[in-house]
């Protein structure tokens, strides 16, 4: 018996509509049936029509007289509709940029002809996309009887970054161990094919299975000592159209004793990576290529040798360009060992600090791939400068479905709507694609190399997330990645559907709970952007001044009269990063939103925001309406135990018990230490210990 359970691929049996009953079977040319990805559609039809409706599919090479799913490969598919957007004539282009006559890679169309069901892509990919659109609508019983529907993926690259450790653990996890590794080992079994078969019905197109902070053991991943397992991995990543990425020790050529430098502008060391990219790319079928993290937080990198992030990421690309690699370098770049005292060294501006003069320097086929925000997955950051402040330049999108700092998978918090609201962040690069979406998707520069990255929440857990609610996290990111337009909404109650059944309580009561859970948790967190006031190190629970005082360059600068960081043109600077109608309303008090409005400025409490209340009775407010908030969700939630199966509903109640005691301790303590702060009172009269 396996160890893992569907998710959302349950395809638990449903209604068969007259339209569905009449298909008989699945028709496919036979030279389509060779191709693996192809053969994975076929398979996913099956075992959907087994579960749906418990009948078999057979596969036909031609079409006869009873109707059929029939599935094609044109590459003219979609329509010129969906052909790739025209490039902002406010911008030059990067690189060898797309035209407006090219179509999509990965695009499907879905449509019913005379009683037959087409399901065509652009490629294999968008087939198998397409295959798992038709199979969501049955399981989601929408009539078919007028199918017709075409889609090509928003961005790109749709990514999950897996931080796995190589000895079984997973740095930032909170879904039991990996399954991917154990005890130094690779793991190869059924689960890596459910899992694969997960990400790709989201439309994922790219995993990184290790952590980026590569260490001990996972520097030999570039070995022989792995490659047979490895191949192995990413051939069933490959049959779902799932390029295979690793992350990569920078260091590598001295860690493995064969260099004893690993300078990128030394001929030894370029030389060095050609040659073991030569080797690990004919050793690892469908390798993508590489996640890098290099000098930052302890990870070596060029500055060691006096170079420029540039010049590291640029050695390596020229390494990977003979197999069509890439080379994803990360920008979560910054001084980890800040003296507190120092109030002119901003951790916010780092990443900007020491990539903006780069723009234009790095090779085509690099990813600078960079966070939603400046600090590191806060509950609310302003979104990072570097999104419209590079133009030459190829981006990605990072953002963190594990919970680090939103509950950690114990308290409910859907993220997708927090990932809208970035996605839409005008930039103001130029007069028209100027949104974060516009940027990743390759729609302001022309770029082909670009997209979104998540960094993974699932685990060896037998629902995968943990909480169960933490998988529409996973779902979301997918289809939020393939589809920007989709609402988080929309897709919350899609992922419902598809996880629990259609019943109508049941819909209502956790799409309720999802869709308030990010305010919830941002209520009785830390206020109006401030962030940070976690426990060191596992950064769960509240602890105010936690990170005060310490190395991290994460401080909130609270004393009796007031609270946050300077970041104006008076402070650090930061909030000048931006083009200028961003920036002169970050810049300004007056008009900087409430809810950033600390992260920009330091501020005395008394001062009233745009709700009329002060900061401080804010501060209160808030932490008991999220507590409220809590409460409601668990009262709402109970009210299903009728409707659910017994194991996740118990699994559920005991994590919502958790988030409505927890949400008790964040609202007393972050409370009390302000009002011990600054001896005023809350309005309302309500006990602050």
């Amino acid at each position: 018996m396996n160890n893992f359970e569907a998710a959302w691929l349950r395809y638990e049996k449903t209604k068969e509509s007259e339209s569905v009953a009449k298909l008989s079977g699945i028709v496919c040319d036979k030279k389509l049936q060779g191709n693996q990805i192809v053969q994975s559609a076929i398979r996913e039809l099956q075992e959907g029509f087994r579960g749906l409706f418990g009948r078999e599919l057979a596969v036909a090479e031609s079409c006869c007289e009873n109707r059929s799913i029939i599935l094609s490969v044109d590459p003219l598919c979609p329509a010129e509709s969906l052909q790739t957007a025209e490039v902002s004539p406010k911008t030059e282009p990067i690189g060898n940029s797309q035209t407006k006559k090219e179509s999509r890679k990965e695009s499907y169309r879905l449509s019913m002809q005379n009683g037959n069901v087409h399901i065509t892509g652009s490629d294999a990919n968008g087939l198998l996309y397409g295959t798992f659109s038709f199979l969501r609508k049955l399981t989601l019983q929408e009539d078919i009887q007028n199918l017709q529907e075409e889609k090509a993926p928003v961005m790109p690259l749709r990514m999950l970054n897996h931080w796995d450790n190589m000895d079984g653990s997973i740095e930032r996890g909170y879904s039991g161990d990996s399954f991917f590794f154990v005890k130094n080992e690779v793991v190869v079994d059924e689960r890596t094919r459910m899992y694969a078969r997960l990400a790709a019905s989201v439309g994922i197109n790219a995993v990184v299975i290790n952590n980026v902070n590569v260490k001990e053991m996972a520097t030999y991943m570039i070995t022989e000592k792995y490659f047979g397992k490895l191949d192995d991995m990413a051939e069933i990543f490959g049959e779902y159209g799932i390029k295979f990425y690793m992350s990569l020790n920078y260091a590598a050529p001295v860690e493995l004793g064969e260099l004893d430098t690993a300078d990128p502008l030394d001929e030894n060391v370029s030389n060095w990576w050609h040659e073991k990219m030569h080797e690990v790319f004919s050793r690892i079928q469908n390798l993508g290529g590489f996640l890098i993290k290099a000098d930052s937080e302890g990870r070596p990198g060029p500055f060691t040798y006096g170079r420029t992030h540039a010049d590291g990421a640029n050695m390596l690309a020229d390494a990977v360009a003979p197999y069509g690699g890439k080379i994803i370098w990360r920008c979560f770049v910054y001084n980890c060992k800040q003296d507190w005292r120092d109030l002119k060294t901003d951790r916010a501006r780092s990443g900007y600090d020491n990539f903006i003069h780069l723009d234009g320097q790095f090779a085509e086929n690099v990813i600078l791939q960079v966070k939603n925000g400046p600090m590191d997955f806060q509950v609310r950051e302003p979104v990072h400068p570097l999104f419209g402040g590079m133009t030459k330049t190829n981006e990605m999108l990072e953002v963190q479905i594990a919970q680090e700092y939103t509950g950690q998978q114990r308290h409910v918090c859907y993220l997708i709507p927090m990932f809208k609201e970035i996605l839409k962040f005008k930039t103001y690069v130029n007069q028209d694609a100027d949104t974060v979406c516009d940027i990743v998707s390759g729609k302001t520069f022309g770029q082909t190399n670009c997209g979104m990255a998540a960094v993974a929440n699932t685990g060896n857990d037998e629902n995968w997330t943990g909480h169960d609610l933490a998988a529409a996290n996973f779902y979301g990111f997918g289809r939020l990645s393939f589809e920007p337009d989709l609402s988080a909404e929309e897709i919350a109650k899609e992922w419902i559907a598809m996880t629990f059944g259609q019943d109508e309580k049941v819909m209502q009561v956790l799409s309720k709970i999802l869709m308030n859970s990010w305010p919830a948790y941002e209520n009785y967190n830390a206020p109006l952007g401030i962030g940070w006031m976690v426990n060191p190190s596992y950064h769960y629970g509240p602890n105010v001044d936690g990170y005060e005082y310490d190395r991290w360059g994460t401080y909130h600068r609270a004393d009796h009269l007031g609270i946050g960081v300077d970041r104006s043109h008076h402070g650090t600077g930061y909030a000048t990063l931006y083009h200028e109608e961003n920036a002169a309303i970050y810049d300004d008090p007056a008009k900087c939103p409430d809810e950033l409005l600390l992260f920009f400025h330091h501020m005395p409490y008394t001062h009233v925001l745009r709700s009329g209340k002060t900061i401080i009775q804010h501060i209160y407010d808030t932490h008991f309406k999220g507590v409220e908030m809590v409460d409601e969700m668990v009262e709402d939630f109970l009210t299903l135990e009728d409707k659910l199966d017994a194991k996740r509903f118990n699994r559920m109640k005991e994590r919502f018990f958790h988030q409505k005691e927890h949400a008790r301790e964040w609202r007393d303590q972050i409370n009390s230490y302000f009002y011990r702060k600054t001896g005023i009172p809350d309005e309302k009269g309500r006990e602050i210990f």
